[in-house]
């Protein structure tokens, strides 16, 4: 069947060669054409004869062995370390993959290919990047030599439908009151802030938060990578960073762009991640009077969160401590934290109202704590799985000011009612 397969591929990319371009609908045909005529005599299933169709238009148009892990909706994220050696993320549990490239050539040609279309650069001069797919999906590459393995290949799927507040209510990751509560405050343009670890949801979240955006509003996004999706609003405008070239010029860093983005005449700026010096940037534009900005970042708590955003804005700015601590009070209002469980379910853990500065501390305001329910059988399944939910701390939100501007807080208080029955 190997013979068969690489004797019809060898054929086709002959034809490719001396014929005019093919579009995806006329490759596919030749390609069905070979290999029925190929598999005469053969005893080769249909389902075979499929499978081999596309595997090979894949080779030519897709991303060779990768593509139908991408369309496999089951299939969350897919992690190539070397030619031979491919694991995917289903269901929420690591497995490795059957099928390997055929050298690593053909595993450097697709990454060129990748991150070409994006244009991006990646070779051993600049051996890290990040870049997308067409469809949104995050792309992480490393080569040697700081890839030990070989050529190492990360792609973060993006769901093909957008995620709402109400879809992540059902999957539990908060509670359908508390989303109401959420909407609320983005309409009324709290600065939100989320936080949390590697895979919690912290950008699905970002994203649901945005939908609840009012759709005469003009936005700017900035991310390192596109992969926001925001629908409904027609005056949406999306910024993305550029890497340096080969000579080491050109580099668009998410710092320009928050700059530039205030030139804009945004009503919102939404900023997928902040990792350093940017931090200082988000911060002044909120106190400028760009209120409603959304953002995340990585951290293991609502109070971790705190002290990474003083370091990052210590790294753009020789601050006192004191200073900085004033500038997260007035810029941001809301923190959120996420983290994924131990049986995989993403859960928002804190929300949390920055409420001011005392003794030169900051001072958190709980709204929401999740709390787990302990009482579970000697079942290991029922050990491993997490059961509990965001509960209200009774701590009332002290800075009304925005709701009451925005005309929604008998809605807010009359939510709150219903999260307190």
């Amino acid at each position: 069947m190997e013979t068969l397969f690489e004797d019809i591929k060898q054929q086709i990319r002959s034809q490719l060669e001396t014929q005019e371009w093919l579009s995806d609908a006329e490759l596919m045909e030749r390609i069905e054409a070979i290999v029925l005529e190929k598999a005469k005599g053969r005893y080769i299933s249909s389902s075979e004869k499929y499978d081999m169709v596309l595997k090979i238009f894949y080779s030519f148009r897709g991303l060779d062995l990768l593509q139908p892990l991408l369309d496999d909706p089951e299939i969350s994220e897919i992690m190539v370390n070397d030619y031979n050696e491919i694991f995917v993320e289903k269901h929420g549990e690591m497995v490795r993959h059957h099928e390997q490239f055929e050298n690593r050539e053909k595993l450097e040609d697709l990454i060129q290919l990748i991150v070409g279309k994006v244009n991006r650069v990646v070779n051993e001069s600049v051996p890290i990047v990040d870049a997308r797919l067409a469809d949104g999906s995050r792309v992480n590459v490393v080569l040697p030599p700081v890839a030990l393995n070989g050529p190492t290949l990360t792609i973060r799927k993006i769901p093909k439908s957008v995620m709402t507040l109400e879809q992540l209510s059902k999957l539990g990751t908060l509670p359908p009151s508390v989303s109401s509560l959420l909407k609320l405050l983005v309409q009324a343009k709290y600065n939100l802030f989320i936080g949390g670890g590697t895979g919690s949801g912290k950008t699905t979240l970002l994203n649901a938060l945005a939908q609840c955006i009012p759709s005469d509003e003009r936005i700017i996004t900035i991310e390192d990578s596109a992969e926001l999706r925001i629908e409904g609003i027609p005056n949406l405008v999306r910024l993305e960073t550029r890497n340096r070239n080969t000579e080491g010029k050109g580099e668009i860093t998410i710092r320009d762009l928050i700059r530039t983005s205030l030139r804009m005449r945004p009503n919102r700026i939404i900023i997928g991640e902040v990792r350093g010096a940017e931090a200082y940037d988000m911060l002044q534009a909120m106190n400028t009077g760009h209120e409603g900005a959304l953002s995340t970042a990585h951290a293991n708590s609502v109070k971790d969160m705190l002290s990474r955003l003083e370091m990052m804005v210590l790294s753009a700015a020789a601050l006192p401590l004191e200073v900085i601590r004033k500038q997260i009070v007035s810029a941001i209002d809301i923190m959120i934290h996420l983290s994924r469980m131990r049986d995989r379910s993403r859960k928002v853990m804190e929300i949390s109202e920055i409420a001011g500065i005392k003794n030169g501390e900051i001072v958190l305001n709980p709204l929401f704590v999740f709390k787990e329910d302990t009482n579970h059988s000697n079942d290991l399944e029922d050990k491993i799985r997490v059961n509990g939910c965001l509960t209200a701390t009774g701590h009332s939100l002290h800075h009304k000011e925005k709701l009451k501007q925005a005309g929604l807080i008998e809605q807010w208080e009359a939510a709150v009612q219903e999260v307190s029955a």
